[in-house]
């Protein structure tokens, strides 16, 4: 067979399943399941007839058995009834079946490949009947002994070791991508370590990688001996599938690659994690060295017990990784159900987003605003992070431990960002989480150059040369960061399920309220109606009766005085109502914006006071004046109230002052309206803004109650501040802070 040609890539499409030889420590017969008439043979089984190989086939299988002196040990079965037996047992179960052939022992073990049973006959040095649960049992107790995973692997290690008696035993784990790294040893002393040396992919390609999930063990017994091609008849053009054979020939490119590494033998034990090919024990010899079968088979048995106990150890370590993520998503699930602020349940307790996995920065990208916590990139790259996911993030999860090389911009932050995890809310908002892994440089040293040069063929076509130095070749990787796991794949997908049912629940519980809220203005509006109806025009009707008696000269002085009284009472309640109106219809209109004149305003309102209270001895002080953004006609009311007010209540004061002035801080524009009147007793302090509110120090004073009510209201409406100050009987400040930039409409 000539050398596979190719580059770099196709090396992983080199068909080593139908190579078409066999290695020499035994020969193939393959015979079809219907009639029993033999397809294949492998050419060297001349050498123990006196016919070529060629003239077997056509014939059935039990005819070759008196040429060969073929006898199956402590039986009087032909071959015919072994695939028999073997179909209806299975041939995992039944073999190997010891036979002689010419007075020499060989093992029988036979498989299926296509419509074809493949019988290969392998050389065995007499028939031993080894103790195979002796050595299991000895072997794994050893093995288990461990506790923790690298020491069940140096022990793996050491009882293959001492089992099949080569020189080197590896564990070989297969990283990301398919290349390895040797994570545990047990070797002759004579020899260099390869301990924490890495492997490129194409050492073991693909194709290959797929044959040791299948065959889960592998035995080379000398690169240097020769290989047998298997004959058919020129009918026959399909190649015959040796993917389950034992004797299957070996990559004329492996076999080289094994030559420059020194080794004669090689055996090789699949671990197999959750059905996926995670490592090799992988064994060399330094001198040629044969396994017989069954201590091959134990070695199997071996193999898989070690894969389940990995596979129980790592999941072991899984699980209280996971624990410890679960209980951070319980936490942040606990301080949303509390009624926290959303955002600030995520990102400002003392459990955040950053502890459901081993990330250094977070951002939560909600509603329009990005909130950070940890180490993450600044808010003008995450900015183009989320236009990029936006554009190329299909899936719910989105992961790389190398962002830059899809992302290139990603190269001014990898210490902040070399792997992201990001995570939709809701991709129709373009909601998401974004966790960060920072740059994480790794000190990679390789079995030789990893890289395979490519040797010209006299053909002018290339074939793959493999390694000839394997000296320890030293490579930096920049760019990357800690791969991403799994459980913290998992915990994404958890604390979005969570985060997406508490939004859910919220906007529930914020329908409720609307439903609520709608059914009180409904109630507000019935109100009103029973106010300006059912409340009015009775009390109009009981003011015009009082007038109309007022007219009669009959009356005394008292009854004049009860009717004035009853006069007074209803004109209060007049203005009761009228109060009650407005502040109940604040709100139900929506605000028109406007840059409001403060001068103007306060000017205006200042000429209407005076000539309608005409107060006495005042001064009034009116400072700076900036301009403000509100509804014109509300923002009017805010201040007439609070003018008002401050003029009323120190009137009475034998010099009464009053001061108006704004002043810029900051995004805020704030107002003072400030008295030397009767202030405020702080046990009212907590009640100055509510309906009917009035403090036992202003009986003398005209009032319902209700303006400071409506301020309030107004300023709400605003998304404004109010507050004051006050000292008893030395007076009062009232403090307004509007927002400096509010957009207004043209």
């Amino acid at each position: 067979m000539n050398y596979f040609e190719g580059d770099l890539t196709n090396c992983d499409k080199e068909p080593i399943h139908i190579i078409g030889k066999i290695q020499a420590q035994g020969f193939l017969i393959a015979a079809d399941i219907n009639t029993g008439l033999i397809t294949y043979i492998s050419e060297n089984i001349s050498s123990l007839l006196l016919q070529s190989s060629g003239s077997l086939l056509g014939k059935h299988i039990d005819d070759i058995e008196q040429p060969l002196e073929l006898t199956v040990f402590k039986t009087n079965l032909k071959l015919s009834q072994l695939l028999s037996l073997g179909v209806n047992k299975s041939f995992e179960a039944t073999n190997p079946f010891y036979v002689t052939i010419n007075t020499n022992p060989y093992n029988l073990i036979i498989s299926v490949s296509g419509n074809n049973y493949l019988l290969e006959f392998e050389v065995t040095q007499s028939y031993i009947s080894f103790d195979i649960q002796k050595i299991i049992g000895r072997s794994v107790s050893e093995i288990l002994s461990g506790d923790s995973i690298n020491l069940l692997l140096k022990s793996a290690a050491s009882e293959i070791k001492e089992i099949i008696g080569y020189d080197r035993v590896m564990i070989y784990r297969f990283n990301e991508g398919g290349h390895g790294e040797v994570i545990a040893e047990e070797m002759n002393d004579d020899l260099e370590p390869f301990l924490g040396l890495h492997y490129p992919a194409s050492d073991i390609p693909r194709q290959a990688r797929e044959l040791y999930k299948i065959n889960l063990t592998r035995i080379i017994a000398d690169v240097e001996s020769e290989c047998y091609p298997i004959v058919t008849s020129s009918e026959e053009i399909t190649p015959l599938d040796l993917t389950h054979s034992v004797l299957r020939a070996v990559s004329p490119i492996h076999l080289q690659y094994l030559k420059n590494m020194g080794v004669a033998s090689s055996f090789s034990i699949s671990l197999i994690l959750n059905s996926e090919l995670w490592g090799l024990i992988a064994c060399h010899n330094y001198t040629p060295k044969f396994i017989d079968y069954k201590l091959r088979d134990a070695s199997r048995i071996i193999g898989q017990i070690l894969s389940s106990a990995l596979e129980y150890r790592i999941g072991e370590e899984d699980s209280k990784t996971f624990t410890m993520f679960n209980e951070a998503v319980n936490k942040l699930v606990g301080y949303l159900e509390s009624g926290d602020e959303f955002v600030n349940a995520l990102t400002a307790g003392k459990v955040t987003i950053k502890d459901i996995n081993f990330s250094t920065g977070v951002i939560f990208f909600f509603e329009n605003k990005i909130t950070t916590v940890g180490l993450t990139p600044s808010i003008e790259e995450v900015v183009e992070i989320i236009e990029w996911l936006k554009e190329n993030m299909e899936e719910t999860v989105y992961t790389s431990s190398k962002f830059s090389e899809v992302f290139p911009a990603a190269k001014n932050y990898t210490r902040q960002a070399s792997g992201i995890m990001a995570c939709w809310i809701s991709k129709e908002l373009s909601e998401l989480i974004i966790w960060f892994k920072p740059e994480q440089l790794q000190k990679v040293n390789w079995a030789g150059n990893p890289d395979k040069p490519l040797e010209k063929l006299d053909n002018s076509s290339f074939q793959i040369s493999p390694r000839k130095s394997f000296a320890s070749w030293t490579t930096i990787v920049k760019n990357s960061s800690e791969k991403w796991s799994r459980i913290e794949i998992a915990t994404a997908v958890n604390i979005r399920e969570q985060v997406k049912y508490n939004i859910k629940r919220k906007a529930n519980e914020t329908r409720i309220l609307n439903e609520r809220l709608k059914l009180a203005y409904e109630e507000i509006d019935t109100f009103n109606f029973t106010v300006s109806h059912d409340l009015r025009t009775p009390l109009t009707a009981v003011k015009s009766y009082t007038e109309i008696l007022l007219t009669n000269e009959n009356l005394d002085e008292n009854a004049r005085q009860m009717l004035g009284r009853i006069n007074v009472c209803a004109d209060k309640m007049a203005v009761l109502i009228k109060e009650v109106l407005r502040y109940s219809g604040i709100g139900k209109n929506k605000l028109s914006l406007v840059t409001i004149n403060m001068a103007s305003l306060i000017t205006s309102i200042h000429s209407d006071l005076f000539e309608s209270i005409q107060p006495g001895n005042i001064e009034f002080i009116i400072g700076k004046t900036p301009d403000i953004a509100g509804d014109f006609v509300m923002i009017e009311q805010v201040f007439m109230n609070l003018i008002s007010n401050a003029v009323k209540y120190s009137s009475k004061v034998a010099l009464s002052k009053v001061k108006v002035e704004g002043t810029v801080n900051n995004n805020e524009v704030v107002y003072s309206i400030t008295d030397n009147g009767i202030g405020i007793d702080i046990k009212y302090y907590d009640s100055v803004f509510e309906l009917f509110k009035r403090m036992d120090n202003v009986a003398g004073f005209d009032g319902s109650g209700v303006g400071l009510a409506i301020v309030k209201r107004i300023i709400i409406l605003h998304n404004a501040r109010i507050w004051f100050k006050s000292v008893l009987g030395k007076g009062t400040t009232f403090y307004i802070a509007f927002q400096k930039d509010i957009a207004v409409p043209n």
